[in-house]
């Protein structure tokens, strides 16, 4: 027992001097002077003072220890009353907020959640019947114009499907050289386009051949109706006015026809239907004028 406080003794005292001399020469010295002791290097009211010492160290550092894992505990338990107080506050608050957001509402006239929900259904309803009204409204003007276009198209075809037609009619005329069969395709042709002033007066013509000057003579004027220059209506009423022996107003109808197109000259020398103008003065003077 002497022995181990003599070395703890050793140890706690020659600790200092260890430090600045190296572990490994400490350690030589500890074990040479133990082993050179022959009594006990301490008496035991030394022996007990020391131990004393160290219960009351070690008693101070059980102590310190406590205190602080006792402030470590109340610090930990300071921090979650912190915690807990600032989450009630916060909820605390929170309601405040609700319960002053719902005051206002309540001052402003929204009086219940219900109410609220009816407005904004109001609203709601009003955008969208003024989305669906302007969606209708674009609906109906691409229906209408749809519409105009699909009505423009058929249009077309009607007028494409005439115009072949007609093309036909005029083509059957030429080749038939029936005056009686020209005439019915003439008719034709005019109730397919009834102020087609060609057709007068080729029908004109056509009945002239039949022997139906007077005839003739009302369908040239139904030309110049519609077209006052027709150079033609104005050749084929001379040759009908020729034919109903009017040779002064035919004489002044082929100088109307002269007067728009010179192309008729030749025609005019050559016409079998007028012929009985051969010896009439005017006309030979006409002739005879225009050849200046």
């Amino acid at each position: 027992m002497s022995r181990i406080i003599a070395v703890a003794a050793i140890l706690l005292f020659s600790l200092p001097d260890g430090v600045c001399g190296g572990k490994e020469k400490q350690q030589q010295n500890i074990e040479k002077t133990v082993e050179n002791l022959d009594k006990p290097l301490y008496s035991p009211f030394v022996e007990r003072y020391v131990l004393d010492e160290l219960k009351q160290l070690r008693t101070d550092m059980a102590a310190q220890k406590t205190e602080l894992i006792q402030q470590i505990v109340d610090r930990e338990l300071s921090s979650a009353d912190r915690g807990v107080i600032y989450a009630t506050n916060t909820i605390t608050y929170f309601f405040y907020l609700i319960a002053g957001a719902t005051s206002i509402l309540v001052l402003v006239g929204w009086s219940s959640i219900r109410e609220m929900k009816d407005r904004g259904l109001s609203l709601a309803d009003e955008k969208i019947s003024k989305l669906v009204k302007q969606y209708e409204q674009r609906l109906k003007d691409i229906e209408q114009q749809l519409h105009l276009k699909t009505q423009h198209i058929e249009d077309n075809r009607t007028e494409i499907e005439r115009t072949r037609e007609l093309q036909s009619l005029w083509l059957r005329a030429a080749q038939d050289n029936n005056p009686a069969n020209k005439i019915v395709i003439y008719d034709q042709i005019l109730k397919l386009h009834g102020n087609d002033c060609e057709a007068l007066t080729y029908k004109a013509d056509a009945v002239l051949e039949l022997g139906e000057p007077q005839w003739a003579a009302n369908l040239c004027r139904q030309a110049l109706v519609i077209d006052p220059d027709n150079s033609h209506a104005f050749y084929q009423l001379a040759c009908a006015c020729t034919a109903l022996q009017q040779y002064e107003e035919a004489v002044r109808y082929l100088g109307e026809t002269l007067t728009r197109s010179e192309t008729y000259r030749e025609d005019i020398a050559k016409e079998p239907a007028l012929q009985p103008l051969h010896d009439f003065a005017p006309f030979r003077k006409l002739l005879l004028l225009n050849e200046e």
